[in-house]
């Protein structure tokens, strides 16, 4: 049984698919790791009856001690697969070496457009209708060092409708994209591992 840990920092709506998405063929909800400790996301999973744990980088002196406290506290729960979801803090190359081929995250744009540093959250929706282009989606994709850089697993298209705003836009792609899309991959490469 592959142990499934997701990595938050918000509002937990993506943890939310996946608590409702379950039971997965060989992996289990294992734990919900939040950089922060006002996240509505932990109660989400503490509702599901999935461990919490709270590493708030502001608790480490940078960006490598917090990225081995968090490797440190998945590996001393056998997490097997990782899954980024909306987890707003980068982390060293560390955590990509470690679980190299076990951690997806999942992007509200199709990568390569709108992505890497600087683009998260309504910023992403709002370059999308910046530069005009009439469809967007998401993308879930392998963690490596370099941000929203890994191989592709997914992607998802969508229309952008003329009276979208970022709000609009990051809603229907929310709901449309990112959450089948992150469903089904961790469905997807938890029903390949052994049992």
């Amino acid at each position: 049984m592959v142990n499934i840990a997701v990595l938050v920092s918000g509002g937990g709506t993506n943890l939310q698919a996946l608590i409702d998405a379950a039971p997965y063929e060989n992996g289990t909800l294992a734990l919900t790791l939040s950089s922060s400790p006002d996240a509505y996301a932990l109660t989400r999973a503490a509702k599901a009856g999935i461990e919490t744990l709270t590493l708030a980088p502001k608790d480490y002196p940078d960006r490598e001690a917090y990225t081995a406290a968090v490797v440190d506290a998945l590996q001393s729960r056998g997490v097997g697969l990782v899954v980024m979801s909306g987890f707003m803090f980068i982390l060293s190359p560390l955590f990509a070496q470690t679980f190299a081929g076990r951690a997806l995250n999942v992007h509200p744009a199709l990568i390569p457009a709108f992505c890497g540093k600087g683009f998260y959250g309504l910023r992403v929706h709002q370059a999308a209708l910046s530069a005009g282009v009439k469809v967007t989606g998401a993308t879930v994709h392998f963690v490596t060092a370099g941000a929203d850089e890994g191989p592709i697993i997914a992607q998802k298209a969508i229309d952008v409708l003329p009276q979208d705003t970022p709000e609009t836009l990051q809603r229907r792609v929310m709901e449309l994209c990112e959450r089948p899309l992150l469903t089904a991959a961790v469905r997807a490469l938890c029903a390949a591992q052994t049992p």
